[in-house]
């Protein structure tokens, strides 16, 4: 057992009942389960505002709660760890393994299949694997990088219920969608809507840094634009059907918007990270640009909450 897991097991959950309340939401109260690694925290914030759990984290820009209720989480840039329902570690698997020890990799997604393998994205290798319990690859999928960077190469990607492979290349301001053999079956060059490119990571920033692409029931593919300040949902035939911009929502400024999420009930979450302590960092929206729901917490958070997952309570 590595120190960095031995520390998770050891670490007591915060109860309800001793934890200040530090969350704001506005709408109908959620569940929060999210991490920031400017204040290496990952913690479940309660419906009534209070830190539920919390365990140290590093480094993370995926997350996913599984079906069984464990949770699928990154501790550092090659470390992916999944914890049971109280939060013991069952199975971790480190991305500097499967001949990677001796050059630069960083994961920035990864996915639980249905035939219980785990879908990494490797940075850097610019590669998709899939790998078994034992860590085993057992496909393997390369990636088209214009610009390689070991940091930049990809953000968030998903398999979809169609078997392919949707990647945000975050460098490349690209959503590439790949077949299982490895080719191109659709590409989305993220607009920069003749806005000058603007160094930062902040809402004063501006580019195409794409963190996310989910593909929707309808077909169409919602994208988080990252330092676009954006969220677009864009047809097959890659007309932009509904767009969010940085100033829509009356009183917030978005920021580097990066995870999304599309309701059944139609509404879009979205993640704003880098935002500053005035703006929510979690936020629903309704199709008419309705704040339906926000979420902020900077007491236990900071300026670096880039994953969120938000439940009923």
């Amino acid at each position: 057992m590595t120190l960095r897991i031995a520390m998770l097991l050891l670490l007591p959950t915060v109860a309800v009942a001793e934890a200040p309340c530090t969350a704001v939401q506005t709408g109908r109260p959620r569940r929060v389960i999210a991490a920031d690694d400017s204040t290496k925290t990952f913690a479940a914030i309660g419906p009534d505002g209070r830190v539920e759990w919390r365990l140290p984290c590093r480094q993370i820009h995926d997350l996913h709660l599984l079906p069984n209720g464990h949770l699928l989480f990154q501790d550092g840039w090659t470390r992916i760890v999944e914890l049971d329902a109280e939060r013991k570690p069952v199975w971790q698997y480190d991305a500097k393994s499967n001949g990677n020890a001796d050059r630069a990799v960083e994961v920035h997604a990864f996915q639980r299949l249905a035939d219980g393998t785990t879908m990494i994205v490797e940075s850097g290798p610019a590669r998709i694997i899939e790998i078994d319990r034992d860590g085993a690859i057992q496909r393997h999928i390369r990636l088209k990088v214009d610009t390689p960077s070991a940091h930049s190469d990809t953000r968030n990607a998903r398999k979809t219920v169609a078997g392919t492979y949707l990647v945000a290349h975050e460098k490349d301001g690209v959503i590439r969608e790949y077949d299982a053999g490895g080719k191109i079956v659709w590409e989305y060059d993220v607009p920069l809507f003749d806005t000058p490119r603007r160094a930062g990571h902040g809402p004063e920033a501006f580019g195409d840094q794409v963190y996310s692409a989910i593909r929707l029931d309808n077909g169409n593919t919602l994208i988080g634009t990252g330092n676009g300040h954006s969220v677009l949902e864009v047809t097959a035939d890659k007309e932009i059907v509904w767009r969010l911009n940085q100033n829509d929502l009356p009183g917030i400024t978005l920021a580097w918007v990066t995870q999304v999420r599309r309701l059944p009930n139609g509404n879009t979450i979205l993640v704003n990270c880098h935002a500053g302590p005035d703006n929510p960092q979690i936020i629903e929206v309704s199709r008419d640009k309705t704040v339906v729901w926000t979420f902020k917490d900077f007491t236990t958070f900071g300026n670096s909450l880039p994953v969120a997952i938000v439940r009923e309570p």
